[in-house]
């Protein structure tokens, strides 16, 4: 292969990559104080989008998730601020509902549904108030802290 050929192929893989890791990763920036200590305001995080309906890794319980905000008659209405919010999902389908959560009236997170927390309680807004939320509402996990 001649030098210019090797270039135009690896320029054109390149562009390749950068449009796969534009369409799998988003950064986020945090506002609000619910996630503190982990997360503060202003800090910017790492996520990786999921779509709906594609196969691929799961929520899994301890991850900390970016939720879509829906509105009146979309389902679960979460309030105020951006259209994004970031807590962690405490509870996933399948596992045990948490002490304190008897008024879900289930033992067990049923499927397609999950149990988010922020970790600052006396600052959040989350399950306690929103319930069960249907894991449709989850559109990316949080890799990392990009300024740490």
């Amino acid at each position: 292969m001649t030098p210019v050929l090797l270039v135009l192929l690896a320029s054109a893989l390149g562009g390749v990559v950068v449009m796969v890791a534009r369409r799998t990763l988003h950064v986020v920036e945090v506002h609000g104080e619910s996630m503190e200590p982990g997360l503060w305001p202003g800090d910017q995080v790492l996520v990786r989008r999921l779509r709906p309906g594609r196969p691929g890794r799961r929520v899994r319980r301890g991850d900390i998730v970016v939720i879509s905000r829906v509105g009146p008659g979309e389902g679960v209405t979460l309030d105020g601020g951006t259209n994004l919010a970031i807590k962690r999902a405490a509870a996933v389908a399948g596992d045990p509902i948490p002490p304190g959560f008897e008024a879900l009236g289930e033992t067990l997170v049923p499927p397609g549904r999950l149990l988010v927390l922020g970790d600052n309680p006396s600052r959040s807004t989350d399950s306690r108030q929103w319930g069960l939320l249907p894991e449709s509402r989850i559109t990316g996990v949080v890799l990392r802290r990009l300024n740490a």
